[in-house]
């Protein structure tokens, strides 16, 4: 028995090539079933599914707030520039996570479209990231080695025998009264 097998003349021609439009350098990882997770983002992962054709973003180390608000920028940044579909972003079924749907096109790749908006997103919270380590930093500098105003060398301020309202020496003593006062 013969199998008839049709060939769709637009899959078997060759497609033309079309030209670099852009080029970034992202720290991503293809997973084994084609998903891509991009960690730049120094809050959150963001995970491309193009087997469901979603984004998927997650907390990276800790949860809260801010980090809820960051996924919501991010999926906020990506409903603007038209590659998450409207009305499509809701929380997945990861503990502290968002996601939202791509939209397809027949002659864009939306997986690459998506990549670079991530990327866009990214570079435009950076500035914020860096202002903020460079604040952490500089606090951790001035607590751990503070400058001469803010310090003290041993044995600068002199200690007085007695300091406070309890007496700790010894020969001190109390008297209690049923008031409740000490004498």
């Amino acid at each position: 028995m013969a199998i008839a097998i049709k060939v769709n003349p637009e899959i078997s021609e060759p497609k033309e090539e079309k030209p670099i439009q852009a080029t970034r350098t992202l720290n991503i990882r293809k997973t084994l079933d084609g998903s891509l997770i991009i960690f730049d983002h120094s809050d959150i992962d963001v995970v491309i599914s193009p087997k469901k054709n979603n984004i998927t973003a997650f907390a990276k180390n800790e949860t809260g707030d801010h980090i809820y608000a960051t996924m919501s920028r991010l999926f906020d940044f990506l409903t603007r520039k038209g590659v998450i579909e409207l009305g499509s972003v809701r929380s997945g079924n990861v503990f502290s996570s968002l996601e939202g749907a791509i939209p397809q096109n027949d002659t864009l790749d939306p997986i690459q479209v998506a990549i670079l908006a991530i990327d866009n997103f990214n570079q435009e919270e950076k500035p914020f990231y860096d202002k903020s380590d460079e604040f952490d930093d500089d606090l951790e500098e001035k607590l751990l080695e503070p400058d001469e105003e803010a310090s003290t060398e041993f044995g600068e301020i002199p200690h007085q025998p007695r300091k406070g309202t309890i007496n700790t020496y010894p020969g001190a003593t109390a008297t209690y009264t049923h008031w409740g006062i000490f004498r």
